[in-house]
């Protein structure tokens, strides 16, 4: 069983090596309607994860990361900083809340086909423990339940490296058809 402190050391390494290669890419940005077009959500996602296409600008913002996808999940790891402190000395809820929403969405996007978006039209926090900066890093895992047409849910769980769990959320997303302006 591997150490929280080494299960700590190998997360952040592999956080280092995804966003040297998304930071050699575009960068934070908007995606072209060219640079997705005719590509699944899959695709999107992973053409993101490889440097290809922009990422989500709120990553940079908040301080986290999207470090893998596969179809019906994501992995978003973060880094809580004094920054993202309350006045109560906690990471605010918000931050926690768009690190699980991120993955539950991103979760979601991978089981879309070309030309499919979506949107979150319901998110749901339990927060369970606190998280603070000794934490470190947290890993926000999403995994869809159900992927229809015109709706999808998610779940998803914010882990530290030693296992503890911080939050877990669920959402359900619109799935609609991507229209050409």
């Amino acid at each position: 069983m591997t150490s929280p402190a080494h299960q700590l050391e190998a997360w952040i390494e592999e956080e280092r090596r995804i966003t040297e290669r998304l930071d050699a890419g575009p960068g934070p940005g908007v995606a072209a309607l060219e640079q997705i077009e005719g590509k699944s959500g899959l695709q999107i996602m992973q053409a993101m994860i490889d440097g290809e296409i922009p990422y989500a600008a709120i990553a940079k913002t908040l301080d986290f990361t999207v470090l893998s996808v596969q179809a019906g999940v994501s992995v978003f790891q973060g880094t809580p900083m004094a920054r993202h402190l309350n006045p109560l000395g906690t990471v605010h809820g918000g931050w926690v809340a768009t690190l699980l929403d991120s993955a539950l969405g991103c979760a979601v996007h991978t089981m879309l086909p070309a030309g499919r978006s979506y949107t979150t039209a319901e998110l749901g926090v339990n927060y369970v423990k606190a998280v603070t900066p000794k934490v470190q890093r947290v890993r926000a895992e999403g995994r869809v339940i159900h992927c229809g047409r015109q709706l999808a849910t998610a779940e998803a769980r914010l882990l530290g490296p030693d296992g503890t769990l911080y939050a877990h959320a669920t959402t359900t997303c619109l799935v609609f058809e991507l229209k050409r302006a």
